[in-house]
């Protein structure tokens, strides 16, 4: 089940990447909602919300370490949960498609640009980045309720 599972978000998110390289780029801009969301091109040099800007070596090295550092707790607590299992392939599936374009671009590709009105935007993020955080909010469930279980 985690293999299917990083192995699907891998190909969803470089499909999504690929469509926004060849559609959104450069200026092709989808509004979807006015004033609030939008599918917008952007080469995202740095990490989330654009810290460490042209920092590819150190995020790559650190994917690499987050990832083999996940992958080895997965395979060794694969049984433990259903919830733990499925967190960590999606967090492992995002970084890997981030990672990814971090090698080969040299930047990554974000497309979702969440906004309110020309006030506010949130940062564009693409699939990838979705999974990473709908991973790491179901390992805080996880977590959480072993806690409460009494388990940690």
């Amino acid at each position: 089940m985690e293999i299917v599972i990083i192995i699907l978000g891998i190909i969803l998110d470089r499909v999504t990447k690929l469509w926004a390289l060849n559609i959104l780029k450069p200026d092709n801009d989808i509004i979807i909602i006015k004033n609030y969301f939008q599918l917008a091109y952007l080469e995202n040099r740095g990490a989330a919300f654009g810290i460490f800007q042209n920092k590819i070596v150190f995020l790559s090295l650190f994917t690499i370490i987050l990832i083999i550092g996940l992958s080895v707790y997965l395979y060794k607590n694969r049984k433990k949960s259903k919830l733990l299992s499925v967190s960590l392939s999606l967090i492992i599936s995002g970084a890997l498609g981030n990672f990814y374009d971090r090698v080969v671009y040299k930047y990554v590709v974000d497309f979702i640009c969440v906004h309110y009105k020309n006030t506010y935007y949130f940062p564009t993020f693409n699939v990838a980045d979705v999974f990473v955080v709908c991973g790491t909010i179901l390992l805080a469930i996880y977590i959480l309720r072993m806690e409460s279980d009494g388990e940690l």
